[in-house]
């Protein structure tokens, strides 16, 4: 099947943050600023009751990425605790290959996160334009998002929307890690059932509580994905999709490498106690396998990788990896009462 022809079946997230690295602490969070303070340009993103806009500061004329929920929408929605999760996690985690928060504030009727500003798009439009990506492409990606996800784990956080389009590249090349809406503080396990339906975890689809192993099962539906060009569960519905998640039979196009092909195997595992990344010795199983031989995982994170792929970019502010979105008046959403604006009460 041509893959142009795949439509995933998506549930709606949270609009993507456009977003890079921020090595300040995290008290950066805290920076005194205020709406009136940046000019907005454009409409970058959009989901279910907000929007994500290219801005410039207009102090410092540089450019960010602005995150904008109307509070009402994201109360009607059920979205308080995703939308709470997600600025706390995100306060918390540093990281080179994660998206980190500038700041953030509400009003009286918005909520708003600031980002800095990725020039270089969705990994997602990179892989529809190739139709796949070649064994080393992949391998590439692969080994940035490993790392990422390790060290989220070790922060006891499990992100649950691994895709394609959560994945921005910098313009280097390098990835980000985007879109935290359905990421989650972890103790033991939770039951919520969110994410995209081609990339569940059986475990979250039978409601047995799931747990981090989720991620690595994504990471294995996202790297046959990258070279196959299609994900390896699809249907024209969601049920369909579960589905054959759960009868777990996947076909394999003759073109996957057989050391990716293994590695893929052993991460679509139904049992998670036996899925590789969620055993005794963590991401390091992963990253001792054959797919990754002789790889330095120092050079990794820090960046000494040669990116596959490099973005156009003519100057800081340019958009033109990035959908045209229609524009519309956000800032006629409504007031909300006092009672709701104490859900907020921490931004």
């Amino acid at each position: 099947m041509a893959s142009s022809k795949v439509v995933r079946c998506r549930q709606e997230s949270l609009p993507k943050e456009i977003s890079s690295v921020d090595t300040s602490d995290a008290s950066d969070a805290e920076k005194d600023l205020a709406v009136e303070d940046f000019d907005i340009i454009k409409t970058i993103g959009t989901g279910t009751f907000g929007r994500v806009c290219l801005c410039r500061e207009k102090s410092t004329s540089e450019y960010v990425a602005m995150k904008i929920l109307a509070i009402g929408d994201v109360i009607r929605l059920k979205q308080v605790e995703h939308v709470k999760n997600e600025k706390n996690i995100l306060q918390q985690v540093r990281h080179p290959f994660i998206v980190n928060l500038r700041w953030h504030f509400r009003d009286n009727s918005h909520i708003y996160m600031l980002f800095d500003y990725v020039c270089g798009g969705e990994l997602f439009s990179y892989l529809r334009n190739a139709g796949r990506f070649t064994t080393s492409t992949a391998n590439f990606y692969t080994t940035e998002i490993v790392v990422a996800l390790e060290y989220l784990h070790s922060q006891s956080v499990v992100y649950r929307d691994l895709k394609p389009e959560n994945l921005l590249l910098d313009k280097d090349g390098h990835l980000k890690i985007t879109d935290f809406g359905f990421a989650k503080k972890l103790t033991d396990r939770t039951w919520t059932l969110c994410g995209t339906p081609e990339y569940l975890a059986p475990e979250i689809i039978q409601s047995k509580g799931h747990n981090k192993a989720v991620d690595w099962w994504a990471l294995g539906v996202l790297i046959y994905e990258m070279l196959a060009g299609y994900p390896p569960f699809f249907d024209d519905n969601p049920f369909g999709i579960y589905e054959k998640i759960l009868a777990g039979k996947i076909e394999w196009p003759r073109h996957i490498d057989p050391v990716a092909k293994d590695l893929i195997k052993k991460l679509l595992v139904q049992d998670r106690t036996k899925r590789l990344g969620n055993m005794k010795n963590g991401a390091e199983d992963i990253k001792r396998h054959r797919w990754f031989k002789s790889m330095d995982w120092q050079d990794v994170y820090f960046k000494r990788q040669k990116p596959p792929i490099v973005p156009r970019v003519s100057y800081d502010g340019d958009t033109r990896n990035f959908d045209e979105y229609p524009e519309a008046d956000w800032k006629s959403a409504p007031c909300v009462g006092e009672l709701e604006m104490k859900l907020f009460d921490d931004f």
